[in-house]
């Protein structure tokens, strides 16, 4: 509805942040908002987002995310894809790659991060008290964020 209402970049963001975080409920959708929140503050109301700032807001997303969640790589939870994430796209736009190339590689990264989940033990967040059970199994949070990523991909790409 931001969007529609001719709200920029950084308000549209803002919104689905609430809306997500309002809707989804517990820890997830906390992040989630805090994650969304960044990408809008990076981004702004002003300007056309660019390859830089979009990688900025990633970055800055994943560091918030860290804070709020006090999860890191290896905990087996989305951070284990965020992080890649965040950093392959800030080293491909470093490296002079276009917003969608870039967001292609570290959409790879993300899935391959994802799947990778399934040989970690959760050490913090929902899945912590089922460790034997969840090896093997990829991280559900962290599988949604490679396929969130993978679709924004599918938005960003010449058609």
């Amino acid at each position: 509805r931001a969007a529609e209402a001719g709200a920029g970049a950084g308000t549209a963001l803002g919104a689905a942040a609430d809306a997500w975080a309002d809707r989804a409920g517990g820890t997830s959708g906390a992040l989630w908002g805090v994650l969304l929140h960044a990408v809008g503050a990076a981004l702004g109301d002003t300007e056309a987002p660019t390859a830089p700032a979009v990688a900025h807001g990633v970055s800055e997303a994943s560091a918030a995310v860290r804070r709020l969640g006090g999860a890191e790589v290896g905990d087996k939870t989305m951070v284990d894809v965020l992080v890649p994430f965040a950093d392959v796209l800030a080293e491909a736009v470093a490296a002079g790659a276009a917003l969608p190339d870039a967001w292609h590689r570290a959409a790879t990264a993300a899935e391959d991060a994802a799947k990778a989940t399934a040989g970690l033990v959760p050490r913090v967040g929902r899945a912590r008290p089922h460790v034997e059970r969840s090896l093997g199994t990829p991280d559900a949070g962290a599988h949604s964020l490679a396929l969130i990523v993978r679709a924004v991909h599918g938005v960003l790409a010449p058609h």
